[in-house]
């Protein structure tokens, strides 16, 4: 009975430890996909001054979109915490 109990406690504390993994992959490949936006966005706006409102526009709504399923993977990550 006790080493059911410390076999259930150690998969509890995996799946805390690959929860906050997760959560840290997620943070950091949203950063890395916002800064490729954004670097790709400024080159754009450099070889077409007349597009910058336009590329700016669309630079805005993407990066909100990897920044929205960025959010849902940490919240999914803390949810399996718990």
């Amino acid at each position: 009975m006790l080493s059911l109990l410390l076999q259930a406690a150690a998969a509890a504390g995996l799946a805390k430890l690959g929860a906050g993994i997760g959560a840290g992959i997620a943070a950091v490949g949203a950063g890395i996909g916002i800064g490729n936006i954004g670097g790709s966005a400024m080159e754009a706006m450099a070889r077409q001054p007349e597009m910058v409102n336009t590329i700016r526009a669309n630079m805005i709504v993407i990066a909100a979109l990897v920044e929205g399923v960025a959010l849902f993977a940490v919240i999914v990550c803390l949810l399996c915490i718990y």
